[in-house]
């Protein structure tokens, strides 16, 4: 079976991106891995070799059919920002709004067929809005664009252990009010379709509770009898191999050790401080629910330190052996 062809995307030039992209296409890994066609302005990729102080060949092409990965890393040119024009580590409407449009034209060459999947570098979520692209996350976004109605989010992974959430990115006075039986079930169900499209039989799924002490029997909070317990059960009865409400301090703790290969979350910050406190190197964010793979590094832009160097593709190169493992299964 041939190699997928993943979109290898350079995100947002303020950041650490165009860097991480560099570095990993000067490493054999990419190439090993799938056929790559890397999408965005040649400007900002020859200023990426240049902070990362790597160099490689690259194929100018027009459009993805005639890429021939003989004579380099096939290279889309977007001709859309001048990297002049942006200052690393300072958020740029500029670039986030070319980081946003560089989302739409690999999901508009998923939709032609001539994508697989992709992948793309950090992005910054106010430069996106301050750019034009008014959605809460790239992930509204790219449903929007796709006008896709079925259930999607983010899922994370780190090695073998994925993570889901039931709310994602809203204030925690509001977590409780978005909990309910149907989206906790509906982050269950993503959940388990999401780790079946890469290959697990059946996901074992622990869901965790919202409270401390999984609520303590009703004294430190109801919402694990009211709601969280009652999705379980029907998803059980679904044929989902789920299990809790678990308490958060001890649900990774078991996850970590093997004994499940998801969990899923009641808000954010529950699973992310998790999972990259066990390897923040690592981790990666895929977009779950989508009809194509799409992964990012689960870290940020990174403008602490963007334009220096100093950054490392260990995360963007997880993003495509998980991407890649999406698509060969899709194909």
């Amino acid at each position: 079976m041939a190699k997928p062809v993943l979109g290898i995307l350079l995100g947002d030039a303020a950041g650490i991106g165009p860097e991480i992209v560099a570095k990993l296409c000067a490493k054999d890994l990419l190439l090993r891995t799938c056929r790559p066609v890397v999408i965005g302005d040649m400007r900002v990729m020859e200023k990426g070799r240049q902070i990362a102080g790597v160099n490689f060949p690259l194929q100018l092409i027009d459009a993805v059919a005639t890429a021939t990965w003989r004579d380099g890393i096939p290279f889309l040119d977007q001709g859309d920002l001048n990297p002049d024009a942006v200052e690393p580590g300072r958020l740029s409407p500029l670039s986030g709004r070319v980081a946003g449009d560089m989302l739409l034209t690999a999901l508009d060459l998923c939709q032609q067929g001539t994508l697989d999947g992709f992948v793309y570098a950090p992005l910054n979520k106010a430069a996106l809005r301050a750019g034009g692209h008014q959605f809460a996350d790239e992930q509204h976004l790219m449903a929007h664009h796709l006008q896709w109605n079925d259930p999607c989010g983010e899922m994370n992974v780190l090695h073998d252990l994925w993570t889901s959430r039931v709310t994602s990115h809203i204030p925690l006075a509001a977590v409780s009010a978005g909990l309910s039986v149907d989206n906790i079930i509906r982050a269950i169900r993503l959940a388990d379709q999401t780790l079946r499209r890469v290959g697990f039989v059946n996901p074992r799924i622990a869901v965790a509770a919202l409270n401390p002490h999984a609520g303590e029997c009703g004294l430190c909070g109801t919402e694990e009898s009211i709601v969280i317990a009652p999705a379980i059960e029907l998803a059980r009865q679904g044929g989902i191999d789920a299990a809790g409400p678990f308490p958060s301090d001890t649900v990774f703790i078991s996850a970590s050790k093997g004994d499940y290969d998801a969990v899923v979350t009641m808000y954010h910050d529950q699973g992310q401080i998790a999972m990259k406190i066990m390897g923040f190197q690592f981790g990666v964010t895929v977009a779950a629910g989508l009809p194509y793979p799409v992964t990012t590094p689960a870290h940020g832009t990174a403008f602490d330190i963007a334009g220096k160097g100093l950054a490392k593709p260990d995360a963007l190169e997880q993003a495509v052996l998980v991407a890649a493992k999406m698509a060969e299964r899709r194909c």
